[in-house]
This record gives C-alpha cells, structure tokens and sequence, in this order.
C-alpha cells in the first residue's frame, strides 16, 4: 500500500517562501510520476506542477517562474519549492502519485499567504 505524507505549509506574508515537501512509502517510488495540485475554497482542484520519471517537469501558467518541483528517488520524496507567494496561491496543496492506473493522493496540506 502506498501512502503519501505531505509538510512544510503555513502561513506565510506575500513575497515569502516554502517549501512543501511528500514522503512516499511503499510502491516503486522511481517509477512514477509525482504531482503537486492545489484546491483553493470554493474552486476546483488545480495541477500545480509534474515532474516525471526521468526529471523532466511541468508548471501551470500561473507558477512558473515561482515554483521548482524535484525528486529525490533515494528519499522517496518530492519537493515544492514556492518562491514570491501570492495571496492566490493559498490553499491546500495534494501530493499525487501516478503511474498507469495507479493513483494515489495525500491529505493536503494548507498554504495561506497574506497580503
């Protein structure tokens, strides 16, 4: 069974920094593709960032520039380093885990970021 543990949120001020990271048990954790979604109140939930097997990543729009997400298969840990936070990036961020039809989530944890 694979469980994923998300840490590192807060509250932080506008222009601030986290890092959020997700420790993976269980499952062969180098071969999937990890996953940072965030879901602000009252919206849906929203991919954040990718990276995949071999280290490439994708960021949404909104992040790019402010976010790097990384892997280290050794630790079976993903990371997501959050960089000039605004007040739209709060809410509670998901690590995910997927490798074909497994998927597998975290409980979350709450970014607030005041202005």
């Amino acid at each position: 069974q694979v469980q994923l543990v998300e840490s590192g949120g807060g509250l932080v001020q506008a222009g601030g920094s986290l890092r959020l990271s997700c420790a993976v048990s269980g499952g062969i954790f180098s071969l999937n593709v990890m996953n940072w979604y965030r879901q602000a109140p009252g919206k849906q939930r929203e991919l954040v960032a990718t990276i995949f097997v071999g280290g490439n990543t994708n960021y949404a729009d909104s992040v790019k520039g402010r976010f790097t997400i990384s892997r280290d298969n050794a630790k079976k840990a993903v990371y997501l380093q959050m960089n000039s936070l605004k007040p739209e990036d709060t809410a509670v961020y998901y690590c995910n885990a997927r490798r074909g039809s497994f998927d597998s989530w975290g409980q979350g944890t709450q970014v607030t970021v005041s202005s």
